[in-house]
């Protein structure tokens, strides 16, 4: 009986120790709140490449572009992601042989993709995907493209031509000029034809401008100098969010520039405090019920304790709002890179997940793409 004690006491130990595994396991798991998630790109993607912009359709599919091999004196190649619910996978886009960037994308549907780009002359490139390949597709003449917006079964270009800023409407046959609000237009976001938003700025400040099938009606949202919003979400007629800088007078080179959100009530514009210092939000994306609810600030700093050296803290990138507050996230560390430049946000339909594009800073000065997921 006494040789079988330490044996019977041995196996009680390890017994507990097991349970005791579970618990601390699934209590861990149960308290880890969710995060942003790095997701690896496709190792055909050579160095020195960036992401500008992504679309997603579900769970088991999206795309992402950009330009990859991009050195110090040559302009790199067209860079189109595939994601297929596992992987990021490299589209080849067969007849497409200029060296440049592919700047923006969006659909109408999986069969409806579009992408503008920009060679290293300047020339603009269209390209579209009809659920089996990628080909070009003439670009308006003589417009320089720089971002295709869809919504609302709708889709727009913006660009210029001559130097003037331009904006286009597809409409069956080709596409055609529609009016442009003054001063500059750098997002849409597209309810119908006859219920446009335009995020902008002009010579008096940050601008939003609401399009009726007829004409722009225009609003500053912050007369601060050199202020500028480029991403705006309508969520109704009574809400309608405004993302960008909030600009700056004077002060040292490279003086960090205030974040800027704007909110409109139905009634009037009013400037929303976020939870950092400084930075520029790039991207806005909604829930899946349409309300706000996600803002990337690229760059974000916040002042540090007095006294700290350096005086700048790393800031939220991500601000989660749940219609009352905004609550923190910061993008997870990679190794061998540093932060993002932009952050451009992608919401899955129907999910909760959310998908954010870009570029971040490499080792001895080079830069690497990054792609990040939430949910």
């Amino acid at each position: 009986m006494t040789r079988g004690l330490p044996r019977a006491r041995g196996l009680l130990v390890a017994a507990l120790a097991v349970a005791m595994t579970m618990v601390t396991v699934t209590t861990t798991t149960a308290a880890d709140p969710q995060s942003w998630q790095h997701v690896p790109v496709p190792t055909q993607v050579r160095p020195q490449a960036g992401l500008n912009e992504a679309v997603a359709f579900g769970p088991n599919r999206a795309w992402a572009v950009g330009a990859d091999a991009v050195g110090r004196e040559a302009p790199g190649f067209p860079l189109v992601l595939r994601w297929d619910g596992t992987a990021w996978q490299r589209q080849s886009l067969p007849g497409i042989r200029w060296q440049g960037e592919l700047l923006s994308i969006a659909a109408t549907s999986p069969t409806a993709v579009w992408a503008v780009g920009r060679d290293s002359a300047g020339g603009a490139h269209l390209l579209r995907f009809d659920g089996t390949a990628w080909n070009e597709s003439r670009p308006p003449r003589g417009v320089v493209l720089t971002k295709v917006v869809t919504g609302g079964g709708e889709s727009w270009l913006i660009g210029s031509r001559d130097g003037a800023q331009v904006l286009l409407r597809r409409d069956g046959h080709g596409w055609r000029d529609v009016p442009v609000p003054p001063g500059s237009v750098y997002g849409l976001h597209i309810l119908a034809a006859d219920d446009v938003w335009a995020a902008g700025a002009t010579d008096s400040g940050a601008a939003v401008s609401h399009w009726n099938g007829q004409a722009w009606r225009q609003t500053i949202v912050s007369g601060f100098p050199r202020s500028a919003v480029s991403s705006v979400l309508a969520v109704s007629p009574t809400e309608v969010w405004a993302g960008g800088t909030a600009g700056f007078v004077g002060g040292p080179p490279g003086k960090p520039i205030p974040p800027l959100l704007a909110r409109f009530d139905g009634q009037a514009w009013s400037r929303v405090t976020v939870p950092t210092d400084f930075g520029s939000i790039s991207s806005l994306a909604p829930t899946t019920s349409g309300e706000l609810g996600w803002v990337a600030v690229a760059r974000s700093q916040k002042w540090g304790p007095p006294g700290s050296n350096p005086p700048l803290v790393p800031g939220p990138d991500f601000l989660a709002w749940n219609g009352q507050s905004f609550t923190e996230y910061a993008e997870p560390a990679v190794a061998g890179e540093g932060r993002s430049w932009a952050l451009r946000l992608a919401p899955v339909p129907g999910t909760a997940t959310v998908w954010s594009v870009g570029r971040a800073d490499g080792p001895e000065g080079t830069f690497a793409p990054r792609i990040l997921r939430f949910g």
